[in-house]
């Protein structure tokens, strides 16, 4: 199913609606600030293999992301901030960034198994934010991939739809998305470091 936003906030209709059918854990494809991406709730662990076939990846090989909806989320997963990072982040959320940060003991019992970190996204889009204030929990989400001579499968909904719309219960149509992938940072050791440069500029 293709739902339309025609680049407006979405309805309390389809918000209602996008939140049963991550309660009936089903996947989603929304739009962010980076390229369109795919997710479940993030109860809905058993659809790790799902997520893997959509990105034609082995599930070892698939990294995933919590999409949170604001900086005040991460306590429940990720060990204390520092001061100075607990800062950093801030002053970069919401946008284009993926932090990769230490998990607490959380993480590995989700994940069925010694997950360390976790990669945590504040996204500076006003769906998925809307998505994320009403369902009240973090989305287990990873981004879409493409060809590189075939963008468009990043950007256009119309034909994220026709892609995908057999391998998830739901497509969120927010407008053309943008190409570019966010920066991942990696906040597990004394230092940021950049892991891959994308569409956010320190």
């Amino acid at each position: 199913m293709l739902l339309k936003t025609y680049g407006q906030d979405l309805r309390l209709q389809q918000t209602r609606h996008i939140v049963e059918c991550l309660r009936q854990k089903g996947l989603i494809i929304y739009p962010t600030d980076t390229v369109y991406a795919v997710g479940t709730a993030l109860s809905n662990i058993q659809s790790l293999d799902k997520l893997a076939q959509i990105k034609l990846h082995g599930k070892k090989d698939l990294s995933y992301t919590l999409l949170c909806r604001d900086i005040s989320d991460l306590s429940r997963y990720t060990t204390p901030l520092g001061n100075s990072l607990f800062r950093f982040m801030k002053s970069h959320v919401p946008g284009p960034f993926t932090f990769v940060l230490n998990a607490n003991n959380e993480v590995p019992r989700l994940f069925q198994g010694k997950k360390k970190t976790i990669g945590i996204r504040i996204p500076d889009h006003p769906v998925v934010q809307q998505i994320l204030e009403a369902f009240g929990e973090p989305l287990l989400s990873t981004s879409l991939d493409a060809p590189e001579d075939e963008p468009e499968y990043l950007t256009d909904p119309e034909l994220i739809h026709e892609r995908y719309n057999k391998h998830v219960d739901l497509v969120i149509d927010g407008g053309m998305g943008k190409i570019q992938y966010s920066t991942v940072l990696d906040c597990t050791g004394e230092e940021i470091t950049l892991i891959r440069q994308g569409i956010g500029i320190l």
